[in-house]
């Protein structure tokens, strides 16, 4: 076990960065670089494949930036409305992102209202377009849940498992659980978003209407959210022991299930 192999604890606590370097007296924190490799990586990817398939790539491109802001606006407010006490009581630190501190779900929801916005005001096919993005935003998450390891944020329960962690002083995981071993949680959601993103790649090419591959995201990230919630160690229970992504997971995979057979059936 973990709490055994004290030199492998210590090996561990190596691989976390909160700080990747400093320039001069600015900090450079992985989380923020994780999430800006996250995204242009995926614009490259999204423009790509917006050529092959004779998508306007300008339009791509104003899509995937107003995404982007629309997913760190709403990410943020729904992780300071969670953690409204600690953010009364320091104000200045709402706008401390370097640090982490991103509510999915937030993001998810402004990002669609903000896309879909865009895409009817360009004329562009909603569902078309969606099932277009969403691979490279499960791919995204992946890269992102890097940052989240490196800072030590979105962390798990304790656990004897072997594969186990211990995160550093001063990282949020630490401050709450101290050297106890963890479960990598972030780990776990990496591995998530990479299985999704390689079956939404394959769902693509056999997809039977628009908008089934952004369905099947839906599906997919709420299971996988759903189950991993139970092994996390920073969001508590708020509803019949289930936490706030949990419950939001649930109701977006029942949407995402009602959906698919609607147009299934359409299509039948």
């Amino acid at each position: 076990m973990l709490e055994n192999a004290p030199g492998k604890q210590k090996e561990l606590r190596y691989l976390m960065h909160p700080i990747l370097f400093k320039l001069g007296p600015i900090s450079i924190h992985s989380y923020g670089v994780m999430l800006a490799l996250a995204f242009f990586s995926g614009v490259l990817l999204v423009r790509r494949q917006a050529r092959r398939e004779g998508i306007d790539v300008e339009n791509i491109l104003d899509l995937s930036f107003v995404i982007l802001i629309s997913a760190i606006v709403g990410s943020r407010a729904l992780f300071v409305l969670l953690n409204i006490k600690d953010y009364l009581a320091h104000p200045g630190q709402i706008f401390m992102l370097q640090q982490g501190g991103l509510a999915f779900h937030g993001g998810l929801f402004l990002a669609l209202a903000s896309g879909i916005w865009f895409l009817r005001r360009k004329r562009m096919k909603v569902g078309t377009t969606a099932d277009l993005v969403i691979p490279y935003v499960a791919l995204g998450q992946a890269v992102g849940r890097i940052g989240c390891f490196l800072n030590g944020c979105c962390y798990g329960l304790p656990t004897n498992l072997p594969w186990a962690i211990t995160f550093p002083p001063k990282s949020p995981a630490h401050s709450h659980f101290l050297d106890a071993s963890l479960h990598p949680t972030q780990v776990y959601q990496l591995l998530a978003n990479l299985f999704i993103f390689v079956v939404l790649i394959k769902l693509r090419r056999r997809s039977r209407y628009q908008g089934q591959v952004f369905l099947r995201y839906l599906l997919l990230y709420g299971v996988f959210r759903f189950l991993i919630e139970f092994l996390r160690g920073d969001n508590p229970p708020i509803l019949f022991q289930l936490t706030i992504s949990q419950v939001i997971s649930l109701a977006i995979f029942l949407l995402a299930t009602a959906s698919m057979v609607i147009l299934h059936t359409r299509k039948v």
